[in-house]
C-alpha cells in the first residue's frame, strides 16, 4: 500500500475532505489502479480496507483512450480474483462536496447495479487520488486509487 494511503486510514472524515478540497482534479488516470476502501474515522479502518481488497474490491481499470484527459470509461476489479465488472463513464464536472473541478465516475447510465453510485476523485500527489462515494445523494465512504506503476 502507497504510503500516503497508509496515512488516510486514520484521518477523520473531515481531515480527508480538507485534502480533498486543498487537491485538484488532476489527469484522468489511464490503465491499471489499486483501490483502497476507507472508513474514514473508524478504529476498524485498516481491517475494513483489507477485507474490502482481499474480497471485494482491489480497484479500477481506466481505459486507455482517455489520452486526451477529459474523459473515459472504467471497469472495477472485483472479487478475490479481481473480476472486472461494473462500468462507468468518466469525465470531468463540478464536485458535489465543494463545487469545484474533480472527476467524475458516473454510473447512472452504465450500470444496473451501481446506477444510484457517483463516485468522485481527484489528484492529491501523482498517481495517488482520493475519492468520495456518493449514493444518490448522501455520502458513504472514502477511498483512495493509486496508479499501478506509481507504488
Amino acid at each position: 500500500m502507497h504510503n500516503t494511503v497508509k496515512t488516510w486510514l486514520s484521518k477523520s472524515r473531515e481531515e480527508l475532505d480538507d485534502i480533498y478540497r486543498n487537491a485538484q482534479p488532476g489527469d484522468i488516470p489511464c490503465g491499471d489502479t489499486r483501490g483502497t476502501a476507507i472508513l474514514a474515522g473508524s478504529i476498524f479502518s485498516k481491517i475494513v480496507a483489507a477485507f474490502a481488497r482481499l474480497f471485494a474490491w482491489q480497484g479500477k481499470i481506466f481505459d486507455l483512450f482517455c489520452a486526451d484527459g477529459q474523459a473515459g470509461i472504467l471497469v472495477n476489479k472485483i472479487t478475490p480474483f479481481s473480476a472486472t465488472f461494473i462500468v462507468a463513464k468518466v469525465y470531468r464536472d463540478k464536485s458535489w462536496l465543494d463545487g469545484r473541478d474533480t472527476i467524475v465516475i458516473d454510473y447512472s447510465k452504465t450500470s444496473f447495479v451501481a446506477k444510484v453510485i457517483r463516485d468522485e476523485i481527484r489528484e492529491v500527489e501523482p498517481g495517488v487520488y482520493l475519492g468520495k462515494v456518493w449514493w444518490g445523494n448522501k455520502r458513504i465512504l472514502d477511498f483512495a486509487l493509486t496508479q499501478v506503476n506509481s507504488e
